[in-house]
């Protein structure tokens, strides 16, 4: 899964006297450690213990009762400190396109109104969370026979880190002009609303549209962190029209963020992190190289079946961008490709890998829906090859004429030794699919086994053997990457929770799923509207969010009209992320642009025909259900 960049607040830090920001710095590196290094230990602990729990259960036959429990109360801690980690780093998702093309003086004005709208929430939802974790001082876990504070309390210091380092944020912001003028213009917001209290709540379902439309709708497009944006919206939803208590936002947000299946999620996470480290990502784009480059656009092919093969080890889109594109682009630029070409058919895989197992978005969906994950990861593997099989076909065209006189053909023994050295790395992805879907193991525990296996045949063949390049010390680093990383998306998950179950309790789902199944020509058409939306939807609000908000809504409706569940799925990721990719909206392309370090105006217009070829494929997953649900 790709992520928006959050760019730095810089404004006017020249001004800053040089001792004052010496000492916040100092205190917020000092604070930043003392998150990070825990959040690296949880991630490492979860590690721990669920693979001790998976020996256990199947190779000892005595499964530890206690391990998923204390798994699942360490994750809550996990996902808080690792979105406090994401603020410290501001590397929560948002959208920038907006922002960015502002002026500077205004540039800098909207980022600090985005941590001062963050840090509104914060401060707001605060004393609910404390209410939330004492309440749950009086549960007892069942195996552990602890109370469950010590999981709940995770809530309220996460909450107060994230309000302590936008603190810290706005003091290190030089210009206090700019600053004051974001703080008021946040605080004057929140104060017509609460005036206006007594109008909104006799407007019904007008709200509706007040608050998940337009708050929402203008806290993203100003840029303030997707996740925030959402929980500004509930908040006031929920303050300002109904009766309901605040603390059962937090409780709802408690629950998107602990759904034991996503607990794959910093896993999966780590291991794109591990392939790629250990040269196991670079031996399988060597050997695709040694089969196709000698051919015209042979290497635009190698990129696709990498981002293919690669996708089904790790769950992130810009881990599996990040894997491939840096090991084939000198040679695709020494070969005359342009850097615009290049970037555009690099977003155009991140869309088309999406369905590949074991994709964080097939694991949101079968979290919020319920849809069984061995279904979706069977019927994941079909539609991302149509997808690829419709790209090649204009990489064909594009490349039918290329110049291959100076590129030399690998020799059949060339082949063959770059085959047993991708083997090891070509066999992970077979492991971890055939494990989910024959049931053996959950894709928790196998997400675990891979890790194992690719920290023992990185270490051991690539590491020792092969390219000598294991990094010891790139794993605390990576460790505090995938709290980082994970904290961003469970902490959207989490708010996306609480607003999707604000839209069912106000009976707009009732609302939707009528419209919806009134529509003229039934599932066609139904089908054909959730990608329209989901396109839209993928651009402005990227994946996750958009599968955790409408998944719940629409997935019953889908059941309505008589369309597959896990057909449905498959239609609506892939829309998602055609738009998650598309410029000039979807974030996607600008990770892409980034990891590939071209400049994002060069790939504007070699990425539309890509998209097209794109949609082709989502149009025959969308008429031919057999492709998604022919092997379940």
């Amino acid at each position: 899964m790709a992520h928006a960049e959050l760019t730095e607040i810089v404004t006017g830090e020249v001004a800053e006297p040089p001792r004052r920001r010496s000492v916040l710095a100092s205190i917020e590196n000092f604070l930043g450690m003392l998150v990070e290094i825990p959040a690296a230990l949880l991630v490492l602990t979860e590690i721990v213990i669920l693979f001790a729990g998976v020996v256990a259960r199947y190779g000892m036959h005595r499964p530890l009762i206690w391990s998923d429990e204390l798994a699942s109360i360490l994750f809550l801690w996990l996902a808080m400190l690792g979105a406090a980690v994401a603020f410290r780093r501001a590397e929560h998702m948002r959208m920038t396109a907006v922002v960015a093309s502002a002026k500077p003086a205004m540039r800098a004005y909207l980022d600090l109104v985005a941590t001062c709208a963050a840090l509104a929430f914060l401060l707001m939802i605060a004393w609910p969370a404390f209410e939330y974790a004492y309440e749950e001082s009086y549960i007892t876990t069942p195996a552990l026979q602890i109370t469950n504070i010590w999981r709940a309390a995770a809530l309220p210091v996460g909450i107060a880190l994230m309000a302590l380092f936008a603190l810290l944020r706005l003091a290190r912001a030089g210009n206090v002009r700019t600053v004051l003028g974001a703080l008021l213009s946040v605080a004057i917001v929140i104060a017509v609303f609460w005036l206006l209290r007594g109008a909104l709540r006799p407007l019904g379902n007008l709200n509706l549209i007040i608050f998940f439309v337009g708050v929402a709708g203008f806290c993203v497009f100003a840029g303030v962190p997707i996740a925030f944006g959402f929980g500004l919206a509930t908040y006031g939803y929920l303050a300002l029209t109904t009766s309901t208590p605040l603390m059962v936002l937090v409780g709802r947000m408690d629950e998107g963020m602990s759904h034991l299946i996503l607990l794959s999620v910093p896993l999966f996470v780590f291991l794109g992190l591990l392939i790629e480290m250990t040269g196991m990502a670079r031996a399988m784009v060597a050997f695709l190289a040694s089969l196709l480059g000698h051919v015209r656009g042979g290497l635009h092919y190698v990129l696709v079946g990498a981002m293919y093969l690669v996708s089904g080890i790790s769950g992130s889109k810009a881990a599996d961008m990040a894997a491939v594109a840096p090991v084939l682009f000198p040679e695709m630029k020494a070969r005359g490709a342009k850097p615009g070409d290049l970037v555009a058919l690099l977003s155009a895989t991140g869309a088309q890998t999406e369905t590949i197992p074991p994709s964080l978005v097939l694991i949101t969906i079968g979290s919020v829906t319920g849809v069984s994950i061995a279904a979706l990861f069977t019927g994941g593997l079909l539609p991302g090859l149509v997808l690829a099989i419709t790209l090649s076909a204009l990489v064909w065209w594009r490349y039918r004429d290329e110049d291959l006189t100076h590129v030399a053909r690998a020799s059949g023994g060339e082949i063959v030794r770059a085959f047993i050295i991708a083997l090891p790395a070509v066999a992970l992805p077979f492991v971890i699919r055939y494990a989910v879907v024959e049931g053996i193991a959950t894709a928790t525990e196998v997400s675990t086994i891979g890790i194992v296996y690719a920290f023992v045949v990185g270490y051991l063949i690539y590491g020792l053997l092969i390219y000598r390049n294991f990094d010891w010390r790139r794993i605390m680093p990576m460790l505090v990457e995938t709290a980082c990383l994970s904290g961003a998306i469970l902490l959207i998950i989490g708010c996306a929770t609480g607003m999707a179950w604000g839209l069912t309790q106000s009976g707009f789902s009732r609302t939707l799923a009528a419209a919806m199944t009134g529509l003229p020509g039934g599932s066609a058409t139904f089908i054909a509207v959730s990608i329209v939306a989901f396109v839209i939807l993928g651009s402005v609000l990227e994946g996750i969010p958009a599968i955790v908000l409408f998944g719940p809504l629409l997935f019953p409706i889908a059941r309505a009209v008589g369309v597959h569940e896990v057909h449905y799925a498959m239609i609506v990721i892939l829309a998602m992320g055609i738009g998650l990719f598309a410029p000039p909206f979807g974030v996607g392309y600008y990770a892409a642009c980034a990891i590939g370090r071209v400049d994002p105006a060069e790939g504007i217009r070699p990425i539309w025909g890509y998209l097209l070829a794109l949609m082709v494929g989502l149009i025959i997953v969308a008429i031919f259900p057999w492709i998604s649900i022919g092997f379940l």
